[in-house]
């Protein structure tokens, strides 16, 4: 069964012209779920009942005549930490596996404002943790392009969905390069925005100065159009930035010219394959050719990020996983006592790299390694903040690779955590700092896609998705819409 993609824009045409019914293309949507969904295992759960209502309720408001936002009606897919009222919300966990909250996240009351239709939820590896998906409590998703092949972690279930056209769009969260990790290798467009510029109330957290929730989508406009709606202040979340939220679509077409980009060379060195750096170059230069000023830069303390990385983020996360003790809410195996029912609980339902970073964050945080760990690792998050900042004193945006290779295969690095965690060199330092940062597919190796980061200054979203919109452009890269690999599933 193969079906049109269609931007978010073609299908509100589509809508308001009735030459189609949002309840018709979330039944076309749904089958499609059904028929691809077992090769891929993008969806954890999905909502068919909950859905269609949604797009029933759309046909009758455009049959009134009222006026709808674009994502009205245009079918998503939201990662499986976000919390949905009434609907499973897994984290990818055992122990979270029939947890249904009473409640939903922010961006979710965002999305039903505006009348979107959400699918279902999207698979993800363990609360977040993990770079290929292969952590989740219900087996990995698998690339489109090539199923024997990771979607990146931790948010491979939605940039998965999309790449097979089984969503539209898509919700992910980015700790590490949650999102553009998986961008990158299943060839989509995803956004980790500036710390704060989206509400995270309703998110589980991982590591909460981390976490952030960002789209994923087919292409620049669609992603900046989903920008638009969940992006703004939330008194709910005590992180939340009181800034104004600019129209992400209004400036995507103005171009490049005169704009300073810089090229980190600590980004194109060592561990990055020869042919990732190549293609990253190649988009660097066709934005000169489109009269931006590309210049090298450096910023030095980029290899002590993933070292710090991996202190900061367990540390938090042994924080906030103490919850999960069977006693409150989640999954319980019954012990003798509390100590014993906590302890089986904790250790047979969590999965070894969520107990593993648990037991290393406890351990950084201890009596007599918190100063030699912890707070060295804060002071590393701190001067990598500090050559970010020196860097935007002299160019507008920095381009890099997202990772340093195409998808590998599922098994290939599970038995090697620290190849794993390698996985996420190129992004991490993005997270430490807040900063925003997309990722746009720039062309294939191996048959595979190849991501291009692109790193802006705090807050500015619309800045760098003019710039993604502008490579978008000029690379040309075909993507779902070509239909050559996800569009034939």
């Amino acid at each position: 069964m193969t079906m049109p993609y269609y931007s978010i824009g073609e299908i509100h045409t589509l809508l308001v012209s009735r030459e189609t019914s949002a309840e018709a293309l979330c039944r076309d949507y749904l089958e499609r779920i059904e028929k691809i969904n077992p090769e891929i295992n993008a969806y954890i759960t999905t909502d068919p009942d909950g859905a269609l209502n949604a797009a029933r309720a759309v046909d009758r408001l455009l049959a009134a005549g009222e006026d709808l936002h674009p994502l009205a009606g245009v079918p998503a897919i939201i990662k499986d930490n976000i919390c949905t009222r009434m609907l499973r919300t897994t984290c990818g966990s055992r122990i979270l596996g029939q947890f249904v909250p009473p409640y939903s996240a922010t961006v979710v009351e965002r999305v039903n404002a505006v009348h979107g239709v959400i699918l279902g939820k999207g698979n993800m590896d363990e609360f977040g943790m993990g770079s290929s998906n292969e952590n989740s409590a219900f087996g990995p998703a698998r690339n489109p392009w090539d199923p024997t092949r990771v979607t990146g972690g931790s948010s491979g279930g939605p940039a998965a969905a999309v790449a097979a056209n089984i969503a539209v769009w898509g919700l992910g969260s980015d700790t590490g390069g949650s999102i553009r990790t998986p961008a990158s290798f299943c060839g989509v467009v995803g956004m980790k925005p500036t710390y704060g510029r989206v509400s995270r109330y309703g998110l589980v957290a991982y590591a909460s100065s981390l976490d952030q929730i960002g789209p994923f989508a087919a292409s620049v406009e669609d992603v900046a159009i989903a920008m638009n709606c969940i992006s703004g202040y939330d008194p709910a979340d005590s992180t939340s930035a009181r800034t104004s939220v600019p129209d992400f679509c209004a400036g995507l077409k103005k171009g490049v010219r005169g704009l300073k980009i810089g090229l980190p060379r600590e980004y194109f060195g060592e561990g990055i394959r020869p042919e990732v750096s190549a293609a990253v170059m190649a988009a660097a230069a066709k934005l000169s050719d489109q009269g931006a000023e590309c210049t090298e830069i450096s910023l030095p303390h980029t290899e002590y990020a993933l070292a710090a990385y991996y202190i900061i983020a367990p540390a938090e996360a042994s924080s906030n996983l103490a919850r999960y003790d069977g006693v409150s809410y989640g999954s319980r195996i019954d012990g003798d006592d509390i100590i014993a029912m906590s302890c089986k609980t904790r250790s047979r339902l969590f999965g070894m790299e969520v107990q593993r970073r648990i037991m290393l964050g406890t351990y950084v945080l201890s009596s007599g390694y918190y100063d030699a760990y912890y707070l060295r690792a804060l002071k590393i998050r701190r001067l990598i903040k500090g050559d970010f900042d020196r860097a935007f004193a002299s160019v507008d945006a920095i381009i890099a690779p997202v990772v340093p290779d195409v998808a590998f295969r599922i098994g290939e690095k599970t038995d090697d955590p620290l190849t794993m965690y390698m996985t996420d060199v190129c992004t991490i330092p993005v997270n430490m700092a807040g900063l925003p940062s997309l990722a746009i597919p720039c062309g294939l190796v191996d048959g595979l896609p190849v991501g291009l980061q692109i790193i802006g200054r705090p807050m500015a979203e619309a800045e760098i998705l003019q710039i993604g919109h502008c490579a978008e452009q000029i690379i040309g890269f075909a993507g779902i819409a070509n239909k050559t690999k996800a569009g034939a599933l």
